[in-house]
């Protein structure tokens, strides 16, 4: 078979994390014969100073004509200026907007060989396993009016949170559709004790949750939800949230698997059902850490992963997808650890040398 990839390394360590990820496609596409066209664009700080616009015309045609797309990271210090008209972060949200990107999953998986590494007691988070589903395209992110304005008293700024009952159906209907491969329970997170989009969301939520019968609902709110979390992350499986809400959590659930560098995340333009391909986006959860780049240094696990999951959802090859994950347990389970998740009595090594490692483990 053959597929269309885009690739958009991005800046800092995005540029060396996406080409271990492009190393396991590769090697998978030549073990189960498939065929991976890969196009190549920029985005973020590095498309500012090339082309003078965080995501080109260009860009975002190619990722339209793709299958699916690749993102490494974005943004640095170099265009970290509150005052700058353009920032690398606007390419990423122009690119889920123009792609349709609405459900962003971010699994939370704790290695069982990783359980000591983490500053969380092994007990607690032994057997972590679910999944988030952030809404992407609306929110505070997104909403109007978003601006700054000088006043006789001083400078103001607003956002706003603006969502549609539209909006949340389809992401809440994703929910419902994972929860059905899973525990068959959904958690709605939301802050309905204050916000009126809120309570607008909870309403949506339940009226959708009529035609799952078989699937269990249960509202959180998004502070109860961040302290669960730690208390007792195993209660959790799947989890349905908005835009900044999703952010936050997932970057706090993050250091249950001991790093960022081993989340992974897949940005769908639809609900995911079996035997149905979707248009997605795949990248790491964390940044471009550009102190880590151009060293060797940062873990390409979460990119590896985030192949697995472009595999599952836009690819329909859940076979290959369990194959490059079989491999990451393989190369942990040898010892083989990159800086962040290193242990006493592991081997150290760096961002090529362990996407070689899962390459070969997922090719073999």
């Amino acid at each position: 078979m053959q597929f269309k990839v885009a690739v958009l390394p991005g800046d800092g360590i995005g540029l060396e994390v996406a080409a271990e990820g492009v190393k396991v496609l590769q090697a998978i596409g030549n073990k189960y014969g498939h065929t991976f066209n890969l196009q190549y664009g920029l985005i973020g700080g590095i498309a500012i100073d090339e082309e003078g616009t965080a995501l080109s015309a260009d860009t975002i045609k190619m990722c339209k004509s793709s299958n699916a797309v690749l993102l490494g990271a974005v943004g640095g210090p170099k265009w970290d200026d509150p005052q700058a008209k353009v920032r690398p972060e606007d390419g990423l949200l122009e690119l889920r907007k123009k792609l349709g990107l609405f459900a962003n999953l971010r699994p939370v998986k704790v290695f069982p060989m990783l359980v000591d590494g983490t500053n969380l007691k092994p007990e607690v988070i032994k057997g972590v396993d679910f999944i988030f589903i952030r809404e992407l395209t609306g929110g505070l992110y997104f909403g109007k009016p978003k601006k700054r304005w000088e006043t006789s008293r001083g400078r103001k700024a607003v956002d706003s949170m603006v969502y549609s009952e539209q909006e949340i159906e389809r992401i809440v209907r994703v929910g419902f559709e994972l929860a059905k491969g899973r525990g068959k329970k959904l958690i709605s997170v939301d802050k309905a004790n204050v916000l009126e989009s809120s309570r607008l969301w909870r309403q949506v939520a339940m009226e959708v949750a009529k035609e799952y019968p078989d699937i269990e609902l249960e509202h959180m709110l998004v502070d109860s939800c961040a302290m669960r979390i730690i208390q007792n992350p195993k209660y959790l499986d799947v989890l349905v949230t908005e835009n900044t809400f999703g952010d936050i959590l997932t970057d706090e659930a993050s250091m249950l698997a001991g790093s960022m560098g081993m989340l992974s995340s897949a940005s769908l333009a639809g609900v995911p059902k079996n035997g149905v391909n979707i248009f997605g986006m795949y990248e790491p959860i964390h940044g471009s850490a550009p102190r880590r780049a151009g060293l060797n240094m940062a873990n390409p696990i979460a990119t590896i992963l985030s192949v697995a999951m472009m595999l599952r959802y836009s690819f329909g090859l859940v076979k290959e997808a369990q194959a490059v994950e079989n491999a990451v347990d393989q190369v942990l389970l040898d010892g083989y650890r990159t800086y962040d998740i290193m242990d006493e009595g592991k081997t150290k090594v760096g961002t090529k040398e362990m996407g070689d490692l899962i390459a070969d483990k997922s090719g073999g």
